[in-house]
């Protein structure tokens, strides 16, 4: 027997309510995926803020700060992933907020995902990822760094 349409679109639910910043930095003006993404994790039960098209490493860096958000998702199209990810992850260091998860998507080469995850970023989603599986995988992440914390 196979799932409803609501199930296969629903990931399980999370511990609290952590709230997400999806983020389109650089020039790239193209953000259906992202926005396809929000609201996915939106639907999963996180806090979503979406901070719109053309922000600047530091913009979604004070973005994440002022909202308090447990993770990050970087949408990234243009190429450019190699430059901007290392930036928002060191602003989020130089600000004590290391704990924060940073998420990449988009089109990324597969050569680069290693790359990326050295840098910090927690995982990499290329185009194809059920969205699900995104809400699901960020979940238990965060579950799991909340009983670290706990512990």
């Amino acid at each position: 027997m196979g799932l409803s349409v609501h199930q296969r679109l629903v990931s399980p639910p999370v511990k609290r309510p952590y709230r997400v910043v999806v983020a389109k930095p650089g020039l790239d003006g193209h953000d259906r995926g992202a926005k396809v993404i929000a609201r996915a994790l939106r639907d999963a039960g996180f806090e979503v803020i979406y901070t719109g098209l053309h922000q600047t490493a530091d913009q979604v860096v004070q973005a994440v700060i002022q909202e308090d958000a447990d993770a990050v998702g970087l949408s990234l199209l243009s190429g450019a992933h190699l430059t901007l990810v290392p930036r928002v992850i060191d602003g989020l260091r130089e600000l004590g907020r290391d704990d924060v998860l940073v998420l990449v998507g988009g089109i990324i080469p597969e050569a680069d995902i290693p790359v990326l995850k050295e840098m910090g970023v927690a995982e990499v989603f290329t185009p194809g990822a059920p969205l699900p599986a995104i809400g699901a995988w960020l979940g238990e992440a965060l579950d799991e760094r909340e009983d670290g914390a706990v512990a």
